[in-house]
């Protein structure tokens, strides 16, 4: 299942941007962080992909979600104007981010591709 962060969490399980200036990930499984509200039909629409692709790869990637409504303060941080917005985290690097309501293929290339993850041993 996806993972709810409150902006302290995210501070120590993804990125303490108080401290860093430049984008330094804390995590040691590439993430993708669901930026959402409740009230937000895409988001609904998003979010049992997200906990599926979080048990497909259970192991070797991260899925974390994050309240938009309850965390103002670190969608600000991140200019999140629309939901959702999925930022997509690889171990190295910097991360990416996609809005709208992606369909699996397109949040699975995004695995393989922007996170470096097959489902394959």
């Amino acid at each position: 299942m996806s993972l709810k962060l409150t902006t302290a969490e995210f501070k120590e399980k993804v990125f303490d941007y108080e401290k860093n200036t430049e984008w330094a990930y804390a995590g040691d499984l590439p993430a993708i962080v669901d930026f959402y509200a409740d009230w937000c039909g895409p988001c609904k629409m998003v979010s049992p992909i997200l906990d599926q692709l979080s048990k497909e790869y259970e192991g070797k990637i991260h899925v974390y979600k994050v309240n938009t409504d309850e965390e103002q303060e670190l969608a600000s941080v991140f200019g999140i104007q629309s939901i959702p917005t999925i930022l997509f985290i690889p171990k190295e690097g910097q991360p990416q981010a996609a809005m709208g309501a992606l369909p699996k293929a397109t949040l699975e290339r995004a695995i393989q591709e922007v996170l470096g993850v097959t489902k394959e041993a």
